[in-house]
């Protein structure tokens, strides 16, 4: 008697990341075959920058990507670049970046100096780094700048690095200070190089930070696959939340050569100092029972307010940035996915936002 075996067909996706705590859904995701269970192959692959990551995804060598939220807002709207289609599926996490400065000028600054003394005795215009131009690490700078009274557009220079390269030039004097995701501030700590100045979540609580984003067309075109990319990185993050063993074996995966390449210990200590300590509204969430994950419309909103507060984008009305908004993400197909799993979704699209400085 002979019998018959049926093999499943995979749908095979290539998903871009940048070495980066953040990146973890997406590693959790293939680690523990969740891809395979709904139906689909992941092959990840590192980007050197985010400015990579964007290219890749334009030009569909990637088919979705660990993004940041203010690259997919700067490129849909064109800001200093090729204006381009993309769609957010769900946010990866909240919270978890920092701004790092120099040893002197962070010592300064605890000894009870303004910010705005601290930069002035340098003599010159001070060097600070972000990681792509409209991105969050960008945002979450001149926002903290600014609320002290520092102008971001004129009174700092301002370069874009790959967040690896962030605590050698802090190191060498080339950079007074950076912001970046984790483990690039806990690495130039290690190194004495810099320290943390301020958590991003502590400058907007509950902030939006990467997200899994891919081309409108791709997620229009064929919505199941988008659906089951969705509900597979959506229970990546419920389970990187679940307990902090699961957070424990993934600083495993994540230290490795390939993935981000540091000691494991650097990678548990950014993973477990940031489940078990602070405020839950401020601490690097990647589920928090679906709130961490949901695309929130007033977060683009936010997004664009500041593209024009910098003088990035000309004045809009509220209906055409609702219309951008509403196209950049795809709440239908998180909603899907969330039922899919059983993860409740909030009944309205939008939420309040208050930052450190009590503005919305």
């Amino acid at each position: 008697m002979t019998t018959t075996r049926t093999l499943r067909t995979y749908r095979h996706l290539r998903l871009g990341y940048m070495p980066l705590i953040d990146c973890a859904p997406l590693v959790a995701a293939v680690r523990l075959g969740l891809d395979r269970k709904h139906g689909l192959r992941l092959h990840l692959h590192r980007q050197a920058s985010w400015a990579a990551v964007r290219d890749k995804l334009l030009s569909g060598e990637l088919d979705a990507a660990h993004a940041l939220a203010g690259l997919v807002y700067g490129v849909e709207t064109g800001i200093g670049g090729l204006q381009a289609d993309l769609a957010i599926l769900l946010t990866l996490n909240q919270n978890g970046q920092a701004i790092t400065l120099s040893t002197a000028l962070a010592l300064a600054l605890e000894q009870g100096q303004s910010l705005h003394d601290v930069l002035a005795s340098l003599g010159r215009p001070p060097v600070f780094a972000q990681t792509f131009p409209t991105g969050t690490h960008a945002m979450w700078l001149y926002y903290w700048l600014a609320a002290q009274g520092i102008d971001p557009m004129r009174e700092i220079s301002v370069v874009a690095l790959s967040p690896t390269q962030m605590p050698d030039a802090l190191a060498s004097g080339e950079l007074d200070g950076f912001c970046a995701g984790e483990p690039w501030s806990a690495r130039a700590e290690v190194r004495g190089a810099g320290r943390r100045v301020i958590r991003s979540g502590q400058i907007w609580p509950g902030h939006p930070e990467k997200v899994l984003a891919c081309r409108r067309e791709f997620a229009a075109l064929q919505p199941e696959v988008a659906a089951a990319l969705t509900t597979t990185v959506l229970e990546a993050c419920r389970w990187l939340d679940a307990e902090a063993e699961h957070r424990r074996e993934a600083a495993q995966w994540l230290a490795e050569t390939d993935v981000i390449g540091l000691p494991v210990q650097d990678i548990e200590s950014c993973l477990l100092l940031a489940a078990a300590s602070g405020d839950d509204d401020t601490r690097l969430r990647f589920h928090a029972d679906g709130q961490a994950n949901f695309p929130w419309l007033s977060d683009g909103h936010w997004f664009l307010g500041q593209f024009r507060r910098w003088g990035w984008l000309p004045p809009a009305t509220d209906d055409a940035d609702a219309t951008l908004i509403g196209n950049v993400h795809r709440i239908d197909t998180y909603r899907e996915a969330a039922q899919r799993l059983g993860v409740a979704v909030p009944h309205s699209d939008t939420r309040a936002n208050l930052l450190f400085d009590h503005s919305p």
